[in-house]
């Protein structure tokens, strides 16, 4: 418990420090290495399942997926839809993976090796460009900003939420046989400390925030954020074992890896964009 509390101290001095210094760009990267490190965890996963992915392949269209719709806007000066270019990777990378797996030898597993290569693509980087679709919105850059990182707020206490809640007062299991240490009292203490943390950003940084995103406002929207990362979260589990594995990784002390950072945004940002699309 205690190394997981430093490592989060420390990754969120990592976030915010980044931000404050090169803004929205370390915002992108970060969204960019985590995206490829997670498809890296993930693509380790279904190779234990059984399909074994374009490894390479899969983490550079990643990258391009991440960073590749707002740098282009950056350098060209036009603000091209990053959903279509997203998206438009994706068929690419469907095509390129078809090519590729003519050659392959094993023809068994061809489908397979199709399948968890672009399930992959869309399962994480795909999911985690609305991240970068927040911060091209057609709003101030800083407002912006700020709300990707209300995002990102909301679905990560919401495990901290959880976990503290579990453990003082968890009696009945969520899923016992997907995530057993999870509860139904930790679920709804991690939605509730999502809420609060909602609404205490929109108060302190409301000068940096959509006018329209009231405490009140941004603690309703929490709530249906909050449940979506602790399903999001519980699917990660799911994969977890169906692999038989208890780890994706040992890259943060106390959490685990990448993919134990991302789990509970992979949901929750795609359905975070669509709700600031028509309601903020």
């Amino acid at each position: 418990m205690l190394a997981r509390i430093l490592s989060t101290l420390v990754l969120w001095t990592v976030i915010l420090g980044g931000l404050y210094l090169f803004g929205a760009h370390a915002a992108v990267a970060l969204a960019t290495l985590l995206a490829v490190l997670t498809l890296h965890e993930f693509y380790g996963l279904t190779a234990k399942m059984g399909a074994k992915a374009f490894h390479g392949m899969g983490l550079g269209f990643a990258a391009l997926m991440l960073a590749g719709p707002y740098y282009l806007a950056w350098f060209t000066e036009e603000a091209e839809a990053p959903g279509s270019v997203a998206a438009g990777l994706l068929v690419l990378a469907l095509v390129v993976a078809c090519i590729r797996s003519l050659r392959e030898r094993n023809t068994a597993t061809r489908v397979e090796t199709i399948a968890a290569t672009i399930g992959g693509l869309l399962y994480i980087p795909y999911l985690l460009h609305f991240l970068v679709r927040i911060l091209m919105r057609d709003a101030d850059s800083g407002e912006n900003l700020t709300l990707c990182l209300w995002v990102v707020a909301v679905a990560k206490f919401c495990d901290v939420g959880a976990l503290l809640t579990g453990l003082l007062l968890g009696r009945h299991k969520l899923a016992p046989e997907i995530s057993p240490k999870k509860t139904w009292e930790g679920a709804v203490g991690g939605v509730l400390i999502s809420a609060g943390i909602g609404a205490g950003i929109a108060f302190f940084a409301s000068d940096r925030l959509p006018e329209s995103l009231t405490p009140a406002i941004a603690a309703a929207i929490a709530v249906p954020l909050a449940i979506i990362a602790i399903i999001s979260d519980l699917m990660e589990s799911a994969i977890k074992r169906r692999a038989d594995t208890k780890d994706t990784g040992q890259l943060i002390p106390g959490i685990g890896g990448a993919f134990d950072l991302t789990d509970s945004l992979l949901l929750t940002a795609p359905v975070a964009y669509f709700i600031f699309l028509f309601l903020v």
